[in-house]
């Protein structure tokens, strides 16, 4: 989640060297640091049954698993931000120490908060990263899932799952039932 935007402009090196000294995590978009905020219990739980789940599907393969506290470069100019679950196969991020440049899933849990942005203005960056193959979104308030998938010929596609069905990710060759990635979340009843 996002909170306001901090009263401060700077370029991606001078960001990254001030962020590494905050006690909070900020991201950066447009020379603009915006603070992070806390989650609530559903979305830590959806995006730990997930990662979980993913980690234990790459275990002794080439890819890496990471939650919430490892950014991702979108581009070297930024942004940079810090999805809720990715992965990365690539060789060239197995030595990262601050960030992750070359995933190939981003997961974000939806917050009626951020959901127009992470399905906007974030997808729009995250679809320059060149080696993503998956984008995926899940709302916290009922069992939805949404894969945005890039196709052979280069168009993203969506691909939707909902209750009792099985999620499958094609970029790690993973399925597992919404169920599972649901597990231990009690959904908060309309108003």
């Amino acid at each position: 989640m996002i909170a306001s935007p901090e009263s401060r402009y700077s370029t991606p090196e001078e960001y990254l060297e001030w962020e590494a000294q905050q006690p909070l995590r900020y991201e950066y978009v447009g020379s603009e640091v915006f603070a992070m905020t806390g989650g609530t219990v559903a979305h830590n739980t959806i995006a730990l049954n997930l990662a979980a789940a993913l980690r234990g599907h790459v275990r002794g393969g080439p890819c890496r698993v990471f939650m919430a506290d490892v950014k991702v470069q979108a581009q070297a100019q930024g942004p940079f931000y810090y999805p809720d679950v990715m992965v990365s196969c690539d060789e060239r991020d197995r030595s990262a120490v601050r960030l992750i440049q070359y995933p190939s899933l981003i997961v974000e849990v939806l917050s009626p908060s951020t959901e127009a942005y992470d399905r906007g203005g974030k997808f729009a960056q995250y679809r320059r990263i060149s080696t993503l193959r998956e984008y995926v979104l899940i709302n916290a308030e009922t069992a939805e899932v949404e894969c945005f998938r890039l196709n052979a010929a280069g168009k993203w596609e969506l691909n939707p799952y909902g209750e009792g069905e099985e999620v499958y990710l094609e970029s790690l060759d993973f399925s597992c039932p919404i169920a599972l990635i649901y597990e231990d979340v009690a959904f908060t009843p309309p108003a």
